[in-house]
C-alpha cells in the first residue's frame, strides 16, 4: 500500500479525541446486539450474540422473525442505523449526537413501526456502573469522522483476523464483534474442554462466562481502549505456564498483567512499515505460544 492508502486503512485513533463517542457507541450497539440475542436461537459459547463488520459498518446479519426476518446495521458512512425486513419494509434513524435514552426510545419505536415485538433486558451489560438504557442521558457523543475512522480500522483487523483465521484447520470462530466489551474477536479452540470460568465479569451472569469458555482457547481481539490509540490482544484459557515469559513478536508487544493478556498497541501497528505483517506475526507468534506450552493436540486433517 501507498502511504495515503495506508493511513486510510489504519488511520490515527487517539482515544483522547473520541473517548465520550466510543462510550455512547458502546451502549448503543449494546442496545441493538440484544435484540439480535433475544430474537436467535442460543449457540455455543454466544455466536448468536456478536455484530459483524461489513462494508459500511457495523450489521447483525440476518435475524430469524418467522415469517420473516430483519437485519439491524450501523451505517459509519452515512451515519445512519437501519433496519431492513425481508418483506420490503425499512426504517432508519440518524447517528447524530444524542443520548443513550434517545436512541432506545427511538429504536424501540421503529421495531414496533415494523411489528418487531422483541423485549430486551434494558440494562447494560460487562461496565462497572451502568444505568439503564431509558434513563441514560449521560451519554450523548457522535463523531462521524472518528466513527468513521474506528470503522476503517475494524476493517483492516477484520482482513489481519481472517488471515490469520484460515492459518488453523481445527475449530475456530468467525472474525466477530462483541459489543459487550466493544472489541473484535477470532478464537481458536484446542478440541479439549477447560476449568469452570470463574465468573466475576460486572454486570453479567457468571453463567455467561461459563458458556463463553467451556472449552479450551487461543483468543485474539481489537479493543479501542488500554493504551492511547487501542491495543491488540491475545490470551489463552486457561492460561499455560510459562505463558507470561513467552518470546513474542514483534519488539512491540509485552504481557499486560492487569489485563492479564498479551497486547500490541494500535500505534505499533498502523505505524509501521507493514501493518498487516506486524499484526498477523502478534497474533501468530501468541496463539504459537498456547499451542505449545499447553501441548494442544493437532487439528483433525481436513479430509480434502
Amino acid at each position: 500500500m501507498t502511504d495515503a492508502q495506508t493511513s486510510l486503512a489504519w488511520p490515527k485513533l487517539p482515544l483522547a479525541d473520541w473517548q465520550d463517542t466510543r462510550d455512547t457507541v458502546h451502549l448503543w450497539t449494546q442496545i441493538v446486539g440484544k435484540v439480535r440475542m433475544a430474537a436467535s436461537v442460543h449457540l455455543n459459547h454466544w455466536w448468536e450474540v456478536p455484530l459483524y463488520v461489513n462494508a459500511s459498518g457495523l450489521t447483525t446479519s440476518l435475524i430469524p422473525y418467522a415469517p420473516r426476518a430483519f437485519e439491524v446495521t450501523f451505517d459509519f458512512i452515512e451515519h445512519r442505523l437501519h433496519i431492513r425486513v425481508t418483506d420490503g419494509t425499512h426504517r432508519s434513524m440518524a447517528l447524530e449526537p444524542r443520548s443513550v435514552a434517545d436512541f432506545y426510545a427511538e429504536f424501540r419505536h421503529l421495531l414496533a413501526d415494523l411489528d418487531l415485538d422483541i423485549p430486551i433486558v434494558g440494562t447494560p451489560v460487562e461496565l462497572p456502573d451502568v444505568i439503564p438504557f431509558a434513563q441514560d442521558t449521560a451519554h450523548a457523543s457522535y463523531d462521524p469522522q472518528a466513527m468513521n475512522a474506528f470503522w476503517r480500522s475494524l476493517v483492516s483487523a477484520h482482513r489481519v483476523f481472517t488471515a490469520f483465521r484460515a492459518d488453523f484447520r481445527g475449530k475456530v470462530s468467525p472474525v466477530h464483534f462483541f459489543w459487550g466489551a466493544f472489541d473484535l474477536a477470532v478464537t481458536r479452540f484446542s478440541g479439549r474442554g477447560a476449568p469452570v470460568h470463574p465468573g466475576g465479569v460486572p454486570n453479567c451472569p457468571d453463567s455467561v462466562m461459563v458458556d463463553a469458555y467451556s472449552d479450551e482457547v487461543s483468543s485474539a481481539g481489537y479493543w479501542p481502549g488500554g493504551a492511547d490509540e487501542g491495543v491488540f490482544y491475545s490470551y489463552a484459557y486457561p492460561q499455560p505456564a510459562g505463558f507470561e515469559q513467552w518470546d513474542v513478536a514483534p519488539d512491540a508487544a509485552y504481557f499486560d498483567t492487569d489485563l492479564g493478556e498479551y497486547v500490541l498497541p494500535y500505534r505499533a501497528v498502523r505505524t509501521a512499515a507493514d501493518p498487516d505483517a506486524t499484526l498477523l506475526t502478534f497474533l501468530r507468534s501468541t496463539a504459537e505460544a498456547a499451542r505449545t506450552l499447553a501441548q494442544w493436540p493437532d487439528p483433525v486433517p481436513d479430509p480434502t
